[in-house]
């Protein structure tokens, strides 16, 4: 086993990573119009607005997976492997970096075990032989003493060598932790039992110095054991997600006009026309361009309920068509697939040190300078009882002293926590988060999307001036024909709906904190909020505009010039969750507030639906990050938002929190990506942070406590009422403390809003 492997073997180091620090991060910068009463709604960065507008009019600029997974890495993962995707397992700390070398360490038990069973037969325990009815041990024949040497020997260099090239590594790093303490505690047994073995057969023949022989062997033996163990309880904690990389079928039914031919996956491109049967697994994630079914996609909901699906709906890789035939065109495969992104976020969050696992390796530091002071001090007690005892003591204590099972404590409850959240939608980007969302103290909110459904249809058309209602309506629908924001899209599909010849626009432009600007048949128009209209004093009915906005509605006019010509009013509904979501914040002791671009009165009438208290409205992005921080000072804050227009905030926040991700989760900026836009998920992603928290206080118990209690007990503070501790025993105790670490972190499960 090389020093590779050793690191696969070490105390799961991982390299920490800090909170992301890119408030204005160029992918995240997008935002949506500025205030909702057109501009400055919740989708609120302009920014956004131009980039969609530029998309739209420069096709080919950017297609949806360049869009969508621009931001991902490289995975070095093609899509025909992985059991279907290849992704590079090595990189994973907890399973794939430890898959490569479980082989190698497996065999290294195995034969040692095989080897330690002579050794146990031909050498004494303590010094002592045993009876066991007809078998006398140990066993002794001419050379069996020669024989034991020889195979102690091996299993030092060999079952041993794991331990003393990890305790070089840790010595080099200045770190010395528990492969240093295994390797202090074999190496002072088999140099002990060297001596003895030399003072018995060459200095003083028939001499009665006791060796370690039989120590050294069990001891061996059970730290390959536990360290098996530990590496199968990491891997299976980390293998949940790597699991889906199986749901992905061999081939695919590839459409070339009239016919229908089977293609290896590896061989399917993006934009590629697939054929989907009743029953089979979406070979890739796609757009439905014909047909309509229903879809399990519990890989992502973490709920197998069928969702209908139809023309133009999304689909994801993996999950299964229910009932009907359908055809879709490929919009991700290999590094640019949902699950290919998803196994990159985990694989992220699990090389990320939360601040309990830094304290737990602090932990684990101290107690290796503990173990030493302990160790030599009980030598030199138990010196005027002999050599060979106060030998004993020392290296028990050692061995008994290794922080396995404290090592073990955070790094298998994370790799547990983050595999159930990537298995059920919530995706943990930061696993701090995991930890800070127990202090939650403000949950600050965007409006559309997250509270509402973000689906706006036109309420009402006024014209305040000589256009008509219509050309109002076409005008503002021609300004925003490139535009995928949810106001545009329900201008654009008000403007369908009436039948209206929709003319084109030019030199389309983004007023920054206002809306837009563009040329209609020649003549220059400005879409607004109404917060442009107070600031530069512009006439126009407000008393009708008021109207609209106290039923709710969001509000958009039309200018040419200083001339406000009329105005749009649309309206969103609630998410039907919304309610209790904000009412089970209360509950928790957290407080809900609604930061929004929208309008005064439109986010009072949103607000008095909900139950909300507080909520601040006609917010351009800055002014939420201003928002965020003046609620920072006054405890944790989490920030729900759409992921890209709320980048600024996201990232502010001590949890940024991007819902309705879809299948776009490379945000770089939020610390968790909810896949879908219910707000049940943040209750979920809260519910999995307590749990995870619980089960991380009662592993660093059981690790820490057990070192507490043991290692006294090693030094054999219980000798006088006759307990004393063997090396043997103590190592045995040290594995099962790491299997009851391992098998609490794996009763971690989430329990659903």
């Amino acid at each position: 086993m090389n020093d590779d492997e050793m690191k696969a073997m070490n105390d799961t180091k991982r390299s920490q990573t800090d909170k992301k620090d890119q408030m204005n991060h160029d992918h995240m910068a997008m935002g949506h119009h500025g205030n909702m009463d057109h501009m400055h709604m919740d989708h609120d960065s302009e920014e956004e607005h131009a980039g969609m507008a530029k998309m739209q009019m420069e096709p080919g600029s950017m297609d949806h997976a360049a869009m969508d997974h621009a931001a991902m890495d490289q995975m070095h993962m093609n899509h025909g492997a992985m059991d279907h995707m290849h992704m590079d397992h090595g990189s994973m700390d907890h399973g794939g970096g430890h898959m490569m070398h479980m082989g190698n360490l497996k065999q290294k038990f195995w034969v040692s075990l095989i080897v330690m069973i002579p050794v146990l037969l031909l050498s004494q325990f303590m010094g002592m032989d045993i009876h066991l009815g007809v078998l006398q041990l140990p066993i002794v024949f001419p050379g069996s003493d020669w024989l034991v040497l020889i195979l102690s020997s091996f299993l030092f260099f060999y079952g041993g060598w794991p331990f003393l090239t990890g305790a070089k590594s840790e010595l080099q790093s200045r770190q010395p932790a528990m492969m240093t303490l295994i390797a202090m505690g074999i190496t002072v047994a088999y140099g002990y039992s060297l001596y003895a073995f030399v003072m018995n057969h060459f200095i003083a023949p028939h001499g009665m110095v006791m060796d370690f022989f039989w120590e050294l062997a069990t001891l061996i033996v059970i730290m390959l054991l536990g360290h098996w163990i530990e590496m199968n309880a990491v891997m299976a904690a980390g293998n949940a997600v790597e699991k889906l990389a199986a749901l992905l079928p061999n081939q695919a039914h590839v459409v070339h006009g009239d016919s229908v031919m089977d293609m290896p996956l590896s061989e399917v491109q993006v934009g590629t026309r697939l054929r989907v049967l009743a029953g089979e697994q979406m070979p890739a994630d796609g757009e439905i361009v014909s047909g309509s079914s229903s879809v399990n996609e519990s890989l992502v909901t973490g709920e197998a309920k069928a969702v209908r699906k139809a023309g133009g709906d999304k689909v994801i890789g993996g999950s299964i068509n229910g009932d009907g035939v359908i055809e879709i065109q490929v919009t991700g495969t290999g590094e640019s697939g949902y699950l290919a992104q998803v196994m990159k976020l985990v694989q992220s969050a699990q090389a990320n040190k939360s601040k309990a696992e830094g304290m737990a390796d602090k932990v684990a530091g101290w107690l290796f300078y503990a173990a030493l002071a302990v160790g030599i001090l009980a030598f030199i007690l138990w010196m005027p009882s002999g050599l060979a005892t106060a030998f004993e003591r020392m290296v028990t204590v050692f061995i008994i002293a290794c922080p396995h099972a404290l090592g073990l404590a955070i790094p298998l409850v994370i790799a547990r926590s983050t595999s159930i959240g990537a298995t059920n939608g919530l995706l943990i980007r930061n696993r701090q988060a995991l930890e800070t969302a127990k202090r939650a103290k403000y949950m600050l909110m965007d409006k559309t999307g997250t509270l509402t459904e973000g689906k706006f249809t036109v309420a009402t058309t006024l014209h305040f001036a000589d256009q008509s209602q219509e050309e109002i309506l076409a005008t503002m629908a021609a300004l925003e024909s490139h535009s995928e924001h949810p106001l545009a899209t329900g201008i654009k599909a008000a403007a369908i709906e009436q039948k209206l010849t929709v003319p084109a626009a030019e030199n389309v432009q983004v007023m920054k904190g206002v809306g837009l600007s563009g040329t209609v048949d020649g003549i220059q128009y400005e879409i607004v909020n109404a917060r442009y209209l107070q600031d530069h004093q512009l006439i126009y009915d407000k008393t009708q505009a008021d109207q609209w906005a106290a039923a709710g509605n969001s509000l958009a006019f039309l200018l040419k010039g200083q001339q406000v010509l009329g105005m749009v009013a649309e309206g969103d509904q609630l998410k039907s969750s919304s309610k209790a979501f904000v009412a089970e914040l209360k509950q928790q002791g957290i407080t809900p507030v609604m930061l929004t671009g929208d309008n005064h009165e439109t986010a009072k009438k949103v607000a008095s639906q909900l139950g909300l208290t507080e909520f601040q409205a006609e917010l351009k992005p800055e002014d939420k990050v201003a928002q965020v921080k003046a609620y920072q000072q006054h405890g944790v804050v989490m920030m729900v938002g759409d992921g890209v227009n709320d980048a600024p905030s996201l990232a502010q926040a001590d949890i940024g929190v991007a819902i309705g991700a879809g299948t776009d989760v490379a945000i770089d900026t939020a610390d968790v990506v909810l896949v879908h836009s219910d707000p049940a998920d943040i209750l979920n992603f809260l519910s999995l942070a307590k749990a995870t928290n619980r089960k991380m206080v009662q592993n660093l118990w059981w690790g820490a406590g057990y070192n507490i209690l043991a290692i006294p007990l090693a030094a054999g503070i219980l000798a006088p009422v006759g307990f004393i501790l063997s090396p043997a025993v103590g190592a045995a105790i040290m594995s099962l403390s790491t299997i009851v670490v391992a098998l609490n972190a794996m009763t971690l499960h989430l329990k659903r809003a």
